[in-house]
């Protein structure tokens, strides 16, 4: 037996599932996004942002052999993409090793690398350049923080530094160049130039990063076994084209 205004409440319930679905689609997106920007800490620009920016980017249009029209960091982005044209995989990251070398006075790595990362088994050496990084490349990848990670022996060290959302993959939207001049080559520069350990750990969804100083990176590393991102500019091409799960990995990984 129906209740009295039982009809009005089934009513009033139909009315708000029709108004659910009948919202704009694309509401929740914004609050999401919303709800991201508010939480989300944004990087000021220092001083010697733009000092840093110019040194960098000299040192990449003198590998690449080109410079790009375009002014301040979105310059960087096209020479990033220029440093990857006609070249393999391989030759890039050790193009970009070259890249990092040359920022640093040789000699410098070279004392740091025999004196300092054998101190403590390496672990001065890790909590170091994690400071140092966290320090100085904020003006290339947006807030970071020094936070603790667990190394093999089981021990914790603050010897990891956490992007909260890298500027660098955000703007060049790019698995492959994420890959290709960032992650393998820093990891290989600060192992083989400096005689730390490196795992770097890009988040694809959300643009963070996880840097490990002193954690070895696995041989099996899934981050090369990415697909493109969604707003990559040539992956709606490129999935496409795709027949299989394989071909939809990106390219330049």
């Amino acid at each position: 037996m129906a209740q009295p205004g039982g009809s009005t409440i089934t009513l009033g319930l139909k009315q708000i599932m029709v108004n659910k679905y009948l919202m704009c689609p694309f509401e929740d997106v914004y609050i999401q996004k919303t709800a991201d920007a508010v939480s989300r800490v944004e990087y000021t620009p220092g001083v010697f942002d733009n000092v840093f920016l110019n040194l960098f980017r000299n040192k990449m249009v003198q590998e690449v052999g080109w410079d790009s029209e375009k002014p301040g960091y979105d310059g960087l982005i096209d020479v990033a993409n220029r440093l990857m044209l006609a070249r393999t995989n391989s030759e890039t990251k050790e193009a970009a090793v070259r890249i990092l070398r040359s920022l640093f006075p040789p000699l410098l790595l070279e004392l740091y690398k025999i004196l300092i990362s054998r101190i403590a088994q390496g672990k001065l050496a890790a909590v170091m350049v994690a400071r140092v990084t966290a320090i100085s490349c904020q003006w290339l990848m947006g807030t970071c923080t020094v936070n603790d990670v667990d190394l093999p022996d089981g021990s914790s060290l603050p010897s990891g530094v956490f992007v909260e959302r890298c500027k660098y993959l955000e703007e060049s939207k790019c698995v492959g160049i994420c890959v290709n001049t960032c992650k393998l080559p820093t990891q290989a520069f600060f192992m083989d130039h400096m005689g730390v350990p490196l795992l770097m750990e890009p988040n694809f969804n959300d643009y963070s990063c996880q840097f490990k100083f002193g954690v070895s990176p696995p041989e099996e590393d899934s981050t090369l076994k990415e697909p493109c991102l969604e707003a990559c500019p040539n992956a709606t091409r490129r999935r496409t084209l795709a027949t299989n799960a394989l071909e939809t990995k990106c390219p330049k990984a």
